[in-house]
């Protein structure tokens, strides 16, 4: 039998993308599953919430912002620091790119290794990946919370804990109630877990929970528009980690290697779980982080694309 395809390196359908209006001043561009983008309209400037993976795909957005302002885009905010979040970021020319402190130094660490081995797992959300000038680098960074007051409208930005990375940072409108969480949570879309803090993500999304957010976008999937969507987006991400986590901790408990834990956790998970999107693709970054984690390895391994391509072998060949 032939080896599956590498990760979603046989995903090249293109998503109907979807421009939301959330609030008078406040947008997100969906696309069924694909990383989400947001953008707050303030009275003397623009930003724009995680930036697509090259500088040739960010247009699109650009496209979108223009339809409904022509006011500069100052301001660019990376919720963590996976490429395709942050690689399109130089399309903007912001005055400012703004990251917390965690994530500035997953860009340092582990920024290069992660492109390589983004653009291997999928290149369709690279689309003129030779259009990326090089890294993207923060020049506005914090460590708990920042505030920026775009004219009359208060954008908070806020590191609330570790999860999908140590670096996650949400966007919150207090006024509007809008709240975007990167990829904290997933509607509909399996969450990624290759470099996650699998032990506190649960704890960092009771903290989302109580802002109590009338309107959400995840990292990925469709918009929340009632505060009952949102919190459910909220519990189905929870209740994915703890499922997926019990299964992996028993595994290890039981003392069985990787791959079997990884075949086990996917027959436990996939009847409830097997329809989200990027399902096969996430979950075996998913197991095996989960098995690092659960064995003592605190800090995720960095993913390089050689590492990648081994993992894969190992668990789906």
């Amino acid at each position: 039998m032939a080896a599956k395809a590498f990760a979603s390196q046989a995903d090249l359908a293109e998503k109907r993308e979807s421009f939301v209006k959330l609030a008078e001043n406040a947008y997100c561009l969906t696309a069924e599953g694909d990383p989400n983008t947001g953008v707050i309209i303030g009275d003397d400037g623009v930003m724009v919430i995680d930036t697509r993976a090259t500088p040739v795909m960010a247009k699109d957005v650009i496209r979108h912002v223009r339809s409904v302002t022509d006011k500069r885009i100052k301001y660019v905010l990376l919720t963590h620091y996976h490429a395709v979040r942050v690689m399109g970021a130089s399309a903007y020319k912001a005055d400012y790119v703004i990251a917390s402190r965690g994530t500035y130094e997953l860009i340092k660490e582990r920024g290069r290794q992660d492109f390589e081995s983004e653009v291997q797992r999928f290149p369709r959300l690279f689309r003129a990946v030779e259009s990326v000038p090089g890294l993207t680098w923060p020049n506005l960074v914090f460590d708990a919370e920042l505030t920026l007051w775009l004219g009359k409208t208060e954008v908070q930005l806020k590191h609330i804990g570790k999860g999908h990375s140590k670096g996650d940072t949400i966007a919150w409108l207090p006024k509007e109630r809008v709240l975007f969480s990167g990829d904290l949570v997933e509607e509909g879309t399996t969450p990624y877990c290759g470099d996650a803090y699998l032990k506190e993500w649960p704890a960092t999304l009771e903290k989302l929970r109580a802002f109590k957010a009338e309107k959400l976008v995840p990292g990925r999937g469709d918009a929340m528009m009632t505060a009952e969507a949102a919190d459910k987006a909220i519990a189905a991400t929870a209740a994915f980690l703890h499922d997926m986590r019990g299964h992996v901790e028993r595994g290890v408990a039981a003392g069985k290697g990787l791959k079997a834990v990884f075949e086990e956790t996917k027959k436990a998970l996939e009847p409830k779980y097997g329809t989200w999107v990027i399902f096969e693709h996430c979950l075996p970054f998913n197991v095996s982080r989960c098995f690092d984690e659960t064995s003592g390895v605190v800090d995720p391994r960095i993913w390089t694309a050689e590492r990648d391509m081994e993992m894969w072998k190992t668990l789906e060949a």
